[in-house]
């Protein structure tokens, strides 16, 4: 059984790596690899059936498969908006996202879509306040995105970045940056909470062929997110052995201070207000019901 993610060194996966080392899938007679596949490129490989789940962006399955035909969300690896804005320090306040005016932000194509989207609702144009949004790259296989982002900025290469909870960590430790957005926590316009989330995907037809593997596989993921909640010494172990170490020591605080974020349900808000995220930019005709979009025969799974 074959899982796909974007990165490794990232803050926001790491409940399925916990589940895979400290023998939670094994224990649910599962033998799991975590292979890393780039962004849209794991849901290729899910379409094509060279991987059998992938873990991202909970609206980024609507690239690969138009108005959620074929595929559907199975459980929430990481509640919210798993990306913030983080800038020099002096460039903005907490809640002012006018600062990233005039300024080069890191952004990777996944995390993009959603903050272009977030600029438009604050009455921010890119081309008229000569916002620059630039892809920094990492030669490390699996490395996150906002790690190369946070060392860009600490380079001087860029002003700020929108990136995810480690990166922004990163470029606080390396350049005392300053968190300027986090919509997990009321900044920015009604909704971006949950613009999107990051999710487990599967194919419908993978659920339907082997619904127990299925199942198997969401039991490893939230009996990781509870190890995370209340065990959250056992999760620190997995970081230290597999991350870097200043990643591994930021990644201590962000599992004690943001471990709440770390639960399986996928609430129908959310998936209302992705649904309107994913209109508003095209990637849906119309909002869909929730039972399109969401494995609910699996729902009872996440209160275990």
């Amino acid at each position: 059984m074959r899982i796909a993610v974007p990165d490794f060194v990232s803050s926001t996966f790491i409940p399925l790596i916990a589940a895979k080392e400290l023998g939670l899938f094994k224990e649910e007679g599962l033998d799991i690899e975590i292979v890393h596949i780039p962004a849209l490129g794991d849901l290729e490989a899910v379409r094509d059936g060279a991987v059998d789940f992938s873990a991202g962006p909970a609206h980024s399955p609507l690239v690969i498969f138009p108005q959620w035909r074929g595929v559907k969300l199975v459980a929430t690896i990481s509640q919210g908006t798993p990306w913030r804005l983080a800038m020099k320090s002096g460039l903005g306040k907490r809640g002012e996202i006018e600062a990233v005016k005039g300024c080069r932000i890191a952004v990777d194509r996944g995390p993009e879509r959603v903050f272009r989207h977030l600029l438009q609702q604050a009455g921010i144009d890119i081309e008229r306040d000569r916002v620059e949004l630039v892809p920094p790259q990492s030669n490390n296989a699996g490395v996150s995105f906002g790690v190369a982002a946070a060392r860009a900025l600490a380079d001087g290469k860029v002003d700020g970045l929108w990136a995810n909870v480690l990166g922004c960590e990163l470029a606080t430790h390396l350049a005392n940056a300053e968190v300027i957005i986090d919509t997990r926590r009321g900044d920015g316009a009604p909704g971006a909470a949950n613009y999107s989330f990051a999710a487990l995907a599967t194919t419908e037809s993978k659920i339907e062929a082997d619904p127990e593997c299925v199942e198997a596989v969401v039991r490893g993921l939230v009996r990781a997110q509870s190890v995370i909640r209340h065990e959250p010494q056992r999760a620190a172990e997995v970081v230290r052995k597999l991350f870097p170490p200043v990643e591994a020591e930021l990644m201590g605080r962000i599992l004690a201070r943001d471990a709440d974020f770390y639960r399986p349900s996928i609430p129908a808000s959310a998936i209302d207000d992705m649904n309107r995220f994913a209109t508003a930019v095209g990637l849906l005709s119309f909002p869909v019901p929730y039972e399109q979009v969401v494995a609910t025969q699996l729902q009872y799974l996440w209160s275990r």
